[in-house]
């Protein structure tokens, strides 16, 4: 599963969304601030808009068809809960923000602006931030990009899904080929070199043949970055009904993996650079929103089912705080008109979680996992103490599978591809070095460096 990364040692980690030769090199991306990432005084920003004006029928995301319009009280909320968390988490500057959803693009472009501008009054913004919204490329979508561009966006990420007109209709998709097209054009139109282009594959009846002929067809007309998706079949959604009632058939496993690897290597062939399992680059054009994720720095989550990762206001000790915000846009509303966020859950990780999630977002990029961003998280078990001496890790990189060096811990071409079947083993092992350490006191939850 490309999508989503299911995690070992009896815990599923939420993954919330390379290019080698040989062993190769990795698209090279600021470290940015100095200091441990867990207590910097920065973060990024992700945005939730809840709203779609249908459901598509592979999509379990959190996500509501409105009633009626209530853009001005979503915007008022999606402010005062933005200032709320700001303050909460101490932070100083924000780094990147991203409106994902749902359908970003239903919103208003002024609510875009007031979130932006609610962030400026109370931290740094820099002028340079990459902001970025996901776009349904529907002309009503397609109309409001220049508005959008004024409000502050930067950045636009394309659900093209597919360049068929067939299976945009069995997915649920309100759009056509035609429209996407016409939509990646204006995007790059306004933001050169800052458009994103999603496609799923693996979808029903789809071929090896027919994914060819459609990645060339993108390939004609993208701009600088691509996110590859293997279709998911998520329970509850209408296409996991229809697949398993026999109404629909999804390609074999054998066949995505096939897919997969055919769009790893055209894509490499047109100057995309793969930095991470999904996600391909040219000219260094990375998501730097999702890089923040994936090297483990904090990230502020606002809106409804969102979620959370800093250290709070007051929480002296605390390695870092999951908050996952309430789902119903409703009820969200409720509680932060009543006490100014909407935070249903808050969880402290603890030194093991932490580290769980910093080894599984990391070794979802090509360039892995470095050995001084660890010592950051870790500072008493490095990567080789920490994976060195197992048996099936030391298989894993005999075979070639995985990279242990002077530079850190990564998969290799081969290995990446099979990520979801290498995570488990070092998972155990993690669990295995670093719980002894902790029962016994050589690893306190204090001794992360603060």
């Amino acid at each position: 599963m490309i999508r989503r990364t299911v995690c070992a040692a009896g815990r599923a980690l939420s993954a919330s969304r390379r290019c080698f030769s040989g062993e190769g090199v990795p698209v090279d991306v600021p470290e940015g601030a100095a200091g441990p990432p867990h207590i910097a005084k920065e973060a990024s920003l992700y945005v939730h808009w809840p709203y779609c004006l249908k459901r598509c029928s592979y999509c379990n995301f959190n996500k509501y068809i409105p009633k009626e319009s209530n853009d001005h009280i979503m915007t008022t909320c999606l402010q005062r809960e933005t200032e709320t968390l700001l303050q909460l988490s101490q932070v100083s500057r924000i780094t990147s923000v991203f409106f994902g959803g749902g359908t970003p693009s239903l919103a208003p472009p002024s609510t875009i602006a007031a979130v932006l501008k609610i962030i400026s009054k109370h931290v740094n913004l820099p002028d340079d931030a990459e902001v970025t919204l996901e776009v349904n490329p529907t002309p009503a979508g397609m109309s409001k990009l220049k508005d959008y561009c004024r409000a502050g966006v930067s950045r636009f990420s394309i659900g093209v899904q597919s360049l068929q007109d067939e299976d945009l209709k069995n997915l649920g998709r309100d759009h056509s080929s035609h429209d996407a097209l016409q939509t990646i054009e204006e995007a790059r139109r306004l933001c050169p070199g800052r458009v994103s282009v999603d496609i799923i594959f693996g979808r029903p009846r789809q071929t090896v043949e027919s994914w060819e002929r459609e990645l060339s067809e993108l390939l004609r007309v993208c701009d600088d970055h691509v996110s590859l998706y293997q279709l998911t079949l998520e329970r509850g959604t209408q296409l996991f009904k229809q697949v398993q009632s026999g109404r629909v058939t999804v390609p074999a496993e054998d066949v995505m993996a096939q897919m997969y690897q055919h769009a790893r290597e055209t894509l490499q062939q047109h100057g995309f650079l793969q930095y991470e399992v999904s996600n391909f680059a040219k000219h260094n054009s990375v998501s730097h929103h999702n890089m923040s994720y994936w090297k483990g720095r904090q990230y502020i989550g606002v809106g409804p089912g969102a979620h959370g990762r800093f250290v709070p206001l007051g929480e002296d000790g605390v390695l870092r705080e999951a908050r996952t915000q309430t789902l119903e846009p409703d009820v969200w509303i409720y509680e932060v008109q009543k006490r100014g966020h909407g935070t249903r859950r808050r969880i402290q990780l603890g030194y093991l979680e932490l580290l769980e999630e910093v080894l599984v977002m990391g070794m979802r990029m090509t360039r892995g996992i470095y050995h001084k961003h660890w010592e950051l998280f870790s500072p008493h078990v490095g990567l080789h103490e920490a994976f060195g001496a197992s048996v099936e890790v030391q298989d894993l990189l005999q075979s070639g599978k995985l990279i242990l060096d002077d530079r850190g811990l990564r998969c290799s071409w081969e290995g990446l591809a099979l990520l979801d079947s290498i995570l488990p083993a070092l998972l155990v092992e993690l669990e295995r070095q670093i719980l002894p350490r902790l029962s016994d006191g050589r690893i306190t939850k204090t001794s992360n460096p603060h």
